[in-house]
């Protein structure tokens, strides 16, 4: 049975979009027969054990943290990682070494990989160096910025092979020079088992937190600058001249959370504006039923053009009806006016109009439910993805069984 080790920034118990990905991965890899562990940087700050199980799944955990100057620092949880990684794989003895972006993975498999003699599979979710920029905490163009970028095309260089999870991360790629056809593509998926029939309205919870009849408009997620709830929130006025019921619940929070929540007291619309905070993973569903339209208001930026968000699928997934705004990212995966509805981006007033559109054409929304469910289904389930991992898996395991071949058969013609 073959063995394949994650090496991963972090992973289950935490709940992210991070985290999920990884769970469906590993578990779907499981279902098909292989042998699954995921190992963790030092980045994985939660307490536990050093081995953790997670739903079912095991994790190890890299002890201690790096110190030092940017750069340095960064080196040094290389080097932990990789020593873990060793340690483990002389205990585990995997046959494949699968890293997860960040590059700080990338590279730590990849030396890993090296000295043990192991394929090594890298997987990009999104460029860190962009994500920095989009939440805040960093700058484009900036030093450590450039660093990022050239650790990542170094471990992109020395994998033997590559996935990314969108369209727009490969052809970045491409133009960096890397060559597309050693690129594969694992976009974004779901476990459809976890999804059953949408739940009904929960009507006890709608008046416990001051929800009406709708429509309402809602988004569930982090509230980071560039998911552009800003735009949503200056919406809702303009949606309200015509559809004077609309509601917008707004379920998270994370660093935008005050600002918004000023936005919103300010408003002429502050009455129909919910908050929740962060809400209990077991308890999202809930929330769900109280929402008519999902809307992911993402601004136009270098992160949002590249990377496809989970959101909107695992929306999908439930049965529910999705808007979006017209970046790269969310072009991968809704069809507009089929599956879903893309705005423009970065325009309240385009926002409110579309909204409204959308809310006047409810006729529709059983059609458009069904084709967001098959598109999901045919295209994003991890059940048929899996299959994308395995088939690389394989050759590159079937290459290093040949190339032992090759290399006794040299070694018995010089005896």
């Amino acid at each position: 049975m073959t063995r394949v080790l994650h090496i991963l920034d972090h992973s289950l118990p935490l709940h992210s979009g991070y985290t999920f990905r990884t769970r469906a991965i590993m578990k779907a890899q499981a279902a098909a027969g292989l042998e699954v562990r995921g190992i963790t940087g030092q980045r994985h700050f939660a307490e536990g054990p050093a081995i953790e199980q997670a739903e079912g799944l095991t994790f190890h955990r890299t002890s201690g943290s790096a110190s030092g100057l940017p750069g340095l620092r960064e080196w040094r949880e290389i080097d932990a990682l990789r020593e873990a990684i060793d340690a483990l794989a002389a205990e585990w003895q995997p046959d494949v070494i699968h890293a997860h972006s960040p590059a700080l993975c990338g590279m730590a498999g990849m030396r890993a990989a090296r000295h043990l003699g192991l394929p090594l599979v890298y997987e990009i979710r999104a460029f860190w160096e962009d994500a920095a920029v989009g939440n805040g905490t960093g700058r484009e163009g900036s030093l450590k910025y450039r660093l990022t970028r050239w650790l990542e095309d170094r471990v992109v260089r020395g994998a033997d092979a590559v996935f990314t999870i969108a369209k727009g991360l490969r052809d970045d790629l491409v133009a960096r020079g890397h060559d597309g056809a050693s690129i594969g593509l694992s976009p974004n998926g779901v476990d459809l088992t976890l999804f059953g029939e949408p739940v009904p309205r929960d009507e006890a919870l709608a008046t416990e937190i001051g929800i009406g009849n709708g429509p309402v408009i809602g988004f569930v997620g982090s509230f980071y600058d560039y998911e552009g709830l800003d735009d949503l929130i200056a919406a809702l006025p303009l949606l309200r001249e015509h559809h004077p019921q609309a509601q917008l619940l707004l379920i998270g929070g994370g660093p935008m959370g005050d600002a918004l929540r000023a936005q919103a007291a300010a408003s002429r619309a502050a009455d129909a504006i919910v908050f929740t905070g962060r809400v209990p993973h077991g308890e999202v569903e809930r929330y769900y039923s109280l929402i008519d339209i999902l809307a992911y208001p993402r601004k136009r930026s270098r992160l949002t053009e590249l990377v496809t968000p989970l959101k909107p699928l695992e929306a999908m997934a439930q049965g529910r009806i999705v808007a979006a705004s017209d970046v790269g990212g969310h072009r991968e995966l809704i069809a507009d006016g089929e599956t879903g509805m893309l705005f423009p981006p970065d325009d309240p007033s385009a926002l409110a109009n579309s909204l409204g559109g959308l809310v006047e054409a409810k006729t529709g929304w059983p059609a458009m439910r069904e084709a967001a469910r098959s598109h999901v289904a045919q295209n994003h389930d991890w059940a048929r993805n899996v299959d994308r991992y395995l088939g690389v898996y394989q050759k590159l395991l079937d290459a290093k069984a040949d190339q032992a071949s090759r290399n006794a058969c040299a070694h018995h013609a010089k005896e």
